[in-house]
């Protein structure tokens, strides 16, 4: 007699099935015991239970999931492992056209993990995660795609991380590569800054009038940041010939 614990009824009353398996004879595996429906070899998990603790899985904590549901954290885990694993044999990675590759921070002290995610328009979902964010790691991720495949991709958008962009360029020289908007706005600032930083010691080398003092923000913030006393300085800073002028008007002319 084997014991199948079911979805507990209001939420926190255990249910479980008994039943006991019969043992059949088969020609080509011999002496084995029938599979039943509802559970996966010797587990005593129901199938439906573990897509429900699954569910929940995606909402709560699993030790939350756990405790919420008179079970313990191994079970929540078997759950979701049984899910995921069913939901990776039975994908279809074909039809992709536009891929998106970006990493998460899984550690303090700078440990990262990269993600690549489907991102088009009628079909947008995870597909990978590996360890680090080295060229290695984006190049496992290829390896797990058919040449069909890859040669459908038509669009990719990533950061400026050189190892994704030296790997992207390798293996998907055909597509169009979309950089990320942030990464572009944060290095046109760097710029800006570097540039405003050498115009202010040249000024006071010259022994000019320090107009550029305490204007990096004033270049650097949104115009729709700026406090009223930024705004008139960048106003009255706009008149004048600089090198730090033209730089944030290219800088602002790229964001249009």
């Amino acid at each position: 007699m084997r014991r199948y614990e079911f979805i507990p009824i209001f939420l926190w009353c255990k249910v479980f099935f008994l039943y006991c398996p019969r043992r059949v004879e088969c020609p080509c595996c011999g002496v084995t015991v029938e599979r039943v429906p509802w559970a996966d070899g010797k587990n005593q998990q129901t199938i439906p239970l573990k897509l429900f603790l699954a569910h929940w899985a995606k909402k709560l904590s699993w030790s939350e999931v756990a405790t919420s549901f008179k079970t313990s954290w191994d079970q929540v885990f078997s759950a979701v492992t049984y899910v995921v694993e069913w939901g990776l044999k039975h994908r279809k990675l074909t039809g992709i056209t536009a891929l998106g590759v970006d990493e998460i921070l899984t550690n303090r002290g700078h440990h990262y993990a990269t993600v690549v995610y489907q991102i088009d328009a009628n079909c947008r979902r995870l597909l990978w995660v590996g360890q680090k964010r080295t060229a290695k790691t984006l190049l496992r991720f290829f390896r797990t795609l058919d040449k069909e495949t890859i040669s459908g991709i038509q669009f990719v958008c990533s950061d400026m991380w050189k190892a994704y962009l030296k790997v992207i360029k390798k293996k998907l020289p055909h597509a169009i590569h979309i950089l990320d908007r942030f990464h572009i706005v944060a290095n046109l600032n760097k710029a800006l800054d570097q540039v405003r930083s050498q115009e202010t010691q040249r000024l006071a080398a010259e022994n000019c009038e320090p107009v550029l003092k305490g204007s990096r923000w004033c270049f650097l913030k949104r115009v729709e940041n700026l406090t009223s006393k930024q705004h008139t300085s960048l106003k009255q800073l706009l008149q004048f010939n600089l090198k730090s002028v033209r730089a944030y008007l290219l800088k602002e002319e790229f964001l249009i």
